[in-house]
């Protein structure tokens, strides 16, 4: 989601033993993601300890800061799914990765992926995958296809969650090569200090957000899974029982999903929530974004592989609502398995409006003491569990082993 640039920051000296390596990341495009994110994360992460950050991919929106944090950006067709095309994109990384002398590579894909398995095999090098999300599999051609994310001479899993569900889909690829590495979040862009008011009452401008409206913000691209529905069936229930100066903000891009797109403002338009929800499109300053919400829902109707949002607006201060599902229970502490005097947020049953009308409803009506409690826990728990510099330097200290033993 996030195309804003970020500031430099600082890493670990301990990826000191990585200067003059050449480390290449293969993803199909830059686009908005979370897996487009940590690619110029872990670049930048590169960069300043003095290793050459080299990424193969198509091009998109974080090109210029991968390239403004020190990251190289090398165009290569890594988005091609044809059989044919793939096969012949394994020589041409393969003469990438000769040209440029590649001590590594790192795939965050699965079309990629098979490329770069192919190239990093032929080529004697070192591969790492990243499996960032929960890959459907019915059918054992598509298990095969999935499987390559297990391949790597490490695979690194951006949850517990999904570790388990390599360890339990992949088990013979895998085998113990999978290493938790939570997702990492910047910490100096996500924080509230950072944050000026400018950022934050301009865009709720740009929404149409009057100044007396409390925003309830669900930040994803707009997929049925990521759970639009059930917030608007929620946010009509919030209606019905008398709870106002509501905007229901959905910040994502449709990526293309017209059909989609005509069946929520369908059903905004049946439930009588016109002027009350509102689709907003991509956003490219996520930090002011959470800022700007009352609350942030991340109401998946299956299941997250990490939970980026939810991570970003505890670092914020925001308070969270999110599905018990997948991998967001690992970042939200939440009844019952924390006392509520510990929560950092709310967790529901995934697709249950009117479990989620509660909630929302329970934290709009918190009183200033017990939100500034509440932003302070969540704030700690993300720099405890969640930080960039965390991520940033468990990835690089699998490069530094692969590549000194």
């Amino acid at each position: 989601m996030n195309g804003h640039q970020r500031p430099a920051v600082g890493f670990p000296s301990e990826a000191a033993p990585l200067a003059g390596a050449r480390i290449l990341q293969i993803i199909p495009e830059l686009e908005a993601g979370g897996a487009e994110r940590t690619t110029v994360d872990v670049a930048a992460a590169l960069a300043a300890a003095g290793a050459k950050a080299l990424v193969a991919t198509e091009g998109g929106r974080l090109v210029g800061e991968l390239q403004a944090k020190g990251g190289v950006w090398l165009p290569f067709p890594a988005a091609a799914k044809n059989p044919i095309a793939m096969a012949r994109n394994v020589a041409r990384l393969m003469r990438l990765c000769r040209r440029e002398n590649v001590q590594i590579i790192h795939a965050r894909s699965r079309a990629p992926a098979w490329v770069a398995l192919g190239a990093a095999r032929r080529l004697k090098i070192p591969f790492v995958t990243t499996y960032h999300g929960s890959y459907s599999g019915r059918t054992g051609v598509k298990v095969l296809y999935n499987s390559v994310m297990a391949r790597g001479d490490v695979v690194i899993a951006n949850s517990h969650y999904t570790a388990d569900l390599i360890r339990s889909l992949h088990a013979e690829q895998a085998g113990e090569r999978v290493r938790v590495i939570h997702r990492g979040t910047d910490l100096a862009t996500f924080n509230p200090v950072a944050v000026g008011p400018g950022r934050v009452e301009a865009l709720r401008r740009a929404w149409g957000v009057a100044p007396h409206e409390r925003v309830v913000l669900l930040a994803a691209r707009l997929t049925a899974w990521k759970g639009q529905r059930v917030l608007i069936e929620a946010a009509a229930l919030m209606r019905d029982r008398g709870i106002g100066d509501l905007a229901i903000v959905l910040a994502g891009d449709p990526q293309g999903r017209v059909g989609y797109e005509r069946e929520l403002d369908a059903l905004v338009t049946a439930r009588g929530l016109q002027g009350i929800v509102r689709r907003v499109g991509h956003c490219a300053d996520m930090p002011a974004a959470f800022r700007a919400a009352s609350v942030v829902a991340v109401p998946s109707t299956e299941p997250e592989a990490f939970g980026r949002s939810a991570v970003e607006a505890q670092a914020l201060g925001t308070p969270v609502v999110v599905s018990d599902l997948g991998a967001v229970p690992e970042t939200v502490l939440s009844p019952p398995d924390v006392p509520a005097a510990q929560r950092t947020g709310w967790r529901v049953p995934a697709g249950d409006a009117a479990a989620l009308a509660d909630a929302l409803a329970e934290v709009l009506a918190l009183g200033a003491s017990a939100r500034d409690a509440l932003m302070r826990r969540g704030r700690a728990h993300v720099e405890t569990h969640f930080s960039l510099e965390r991520m940033a330097g468990d990835t690089l200290a699998v490069y530094t082993e692969l590549l000194h033993g």
